[in-house]
């Protein structure tokens, strides 16, 4: 499955069909590029007794991933269609429990609540020094405004964030903002664990947007284009002396489906 550009290989391992010491190995094969299906992550789908089902998260590197918007958005509607979930549920992160709204190709994630916003955090390395916010969605993100993120070089600038002192020893993943007119942004962003830009990141998205919609005053819901072309819309709605409540809304697509054989 799709989501805004961000792959997914997504497996109904209710009943196990792969042994757990298997699936990283299997995750960095089957996200190859050229040699394999190729994608960004693959989720295995779980029993849970705290929701619909949770999920086991892997990224191409075979690491683990606390949470993902767009995989949350892709891995809703395939619950919903293959009949393991209603059309609104919830589900099971290591991040917490995710809420779900599936409207045909259109799904809307609550992400868990906003975290660890730090503000004007001075990074510097190979000569330069970059103002970054950093804000937790469920992942890490580091965020970085820029007069025109097309003019960046994501890779330098993500992998020096990325790895740098001041957010070790786990690392961040790392947003380049551009503000547009109105409610709109355009985000690139560099993935921890993918370890180079991909075409969208959901959680990389909200990040973006709530630290905006702060220092900028942008009214929700903000639009997002990503790389990959594609909108996303942040809904954000205030709460009471903390992080706002945010929601991801977006296409998702069905790209193929397959069997899993054993050769």
């Amino acid at each position: 499955m799709s989501g805004s550009g961000n792959d997914f290989v997504i497996i109904d391992n209710r009943e196990p069909v792969l042994d757990p010491e298997t699936k990283r190995d299997f995750a960095q094969k089957v996200c190859r590029l050229k040699n394999s299906v190729g994608a960004d992550g693959v989720i295995f789908i779980e029993n849970s007794d705290k929701a619909a089902y949770k999920w086991d998260f892997y990224n191409s590197d075979g690491s683990s991933a606390e949470m993902c918007g767009n995989g949350g958005r892709c891995v809703a509607r395939y619950a919903f269609e293959k009949g393991i979930a209603p059309q609104t549920h919830s589900f099971e992160t290591i991040a917490g429990i995710i809420e779900a709204e599936v409207n045909g190709p259109v799904v809307k994630v609550k992400l868990t609540h906003p975290e660890n916003l730090q503000s004007d955090l001075e990074v510097a390395f190979d000569g330069q020094q970059y103002k970054v916010d950093s804000l937790n969605t469920g992942v890490p993100h580091a965020i970085v405004f820029s007069e025109d993120v097309d003019d960046e070089d994501i890779n330098a600038i993500g992998s020096g964030i990325r790895y740098h002192s001041v957010f070790a020893p786990a690392g961040t993943n790392v947003d380049l903002v551009e503000k547009k007119n109105g409610n709109a942004l355009k985000v690139r962003t560099y993935e921890r664990g993918i370890e180079g830009e991909t075409l969208a990141c959901g959680t990389g998205v909200v990040a973006s947007a709530v630290i905006a919609s702060h220092k900028f005053k942008i009214e929700s819901p903000v639009e997002v284009e990503t790389r990959g072309g594609e909108i996303l819309k942040v809904h954000i709605e205030p709460a009471n002396g903390s992080l706002p409540v945010v929601y991801l809304e977006g296409l998702t697509k069905i790209t193929f489906e397959g069997q899993l054989v054993e050769l």
